[in-house]
């Protein structure tokens, strides 16, 4: 069963607030999935490492100068379908929640899955977040 839309409202905003987009379908995803550029899908989740680090991290690589060309979220426990229609792009990566995945023209080039968000700090992320964009944007 989904979490509330009154529950994760908050989570949803911390990213909305910076220009990521929602994808709340598993069509959303697919049009997402099939734009070209730098592109950069995060995967939201209501636990701790995703408050503490995975959505300040974005907030901080968002207020940059270099911006990816597209950056979208699906919010695993509340858009199921939309967060599966996902995984099913990265089907040979185990399920993780938050986590962040970059793609150059629709081609997975770096994967940030919870294991290297939790116990790092958000500036931590966020600089390595800047360093891919740096090397593929």
């Amino acid at each position: 069963m989904p979490y509330s839309p009154l529950l994760i409202k908050p989570f949803r905003d911390e990213l909305t607030e910076v220009g990521v987009k929602e994808l709340l379908t598993p069509a959303d995803v697919d049009q997402f999935m099939d734009k070209p550029g730098f592109n950069i899908l995060v995967i939201n989740s209501v636990c701790g490492c995703a408050a503490g680090m995975a959505r300040p991290a974005i907030r901080i690589l968002m207020e940059g100068d270099k911006k990816p060309d597209n950056i979208a979220s699906v919010f695993a426990g509340q858009d199921l379908d939309a967060t599966a229609r996902f995984r099913n792009y990265i089907a040979d990566i185990p399920p993780s929640s938050p986590s962040i995945a970059f793609f150059k023209d629709k081609e997975l080039i770096y994967f940030l899955p919870k294991h290297r968000i939790e116990s790092r700090d958000a500036q931590s992320i966020a600089n390595d977040m800047m360093g891919v964009m740096e090397e593929y944007a």
